[in-house]
């Protein structure tokens, strides 16, 4: 038992009430590295406040891994939550940038040869 002078520490609504009991969502999985920002439209009265603090962090441009802790939520509720604001319109994602193919090795030789014989 706490007493009056004790902080509560644990959440008082549990992750799988905030997503309705959904560990995936409509879509892939967010990684969290993607790039999110509000659409600008308006967001309906009943939306729960989840949703709402997620649309009101992202004003600006934010990873799912910012929003996740700016919420205090693990980052898998977060990435249900924002693909659902995603499908309804809400929010925008900026998919990660792929890293880029290996280069071809010989080739970078030959620029780093050719860039030494300048100097």
């Amino acid at each position: 038992m706490t007493g009056p002078a004790e902080e509560r520490t644990t959440a008082a609504v549990r992750p799988y009430v905030i997503t309705g009991g959904r560990a995936g969502s409509s879509r892939d999985a967010l990684p969290l590295e993607t790039l999110v920002m509000a659409s600008g439209s308006t967001l309906p009265p009943t939306l729960q406040p989840e949703y709402r603090r997620i649309a009101h962090f992202c004003r600006g441009l934010l990873s799912v891994a910012e929003v996740a802790a700016h919420l205090g939520q693990p980052p898998a509720v977060v990435q249900v939550l924002l693909a659902d604001l995603i499908d309804w319109g809400h929010i925008v994602a900026r998919p990660p940038i792929k890293a880029a193919e290996r280069a071809d090795m010989d080739l970078l030789r030959k620029v780093l040869n050719g860039l030494e014989s300048k100097l």
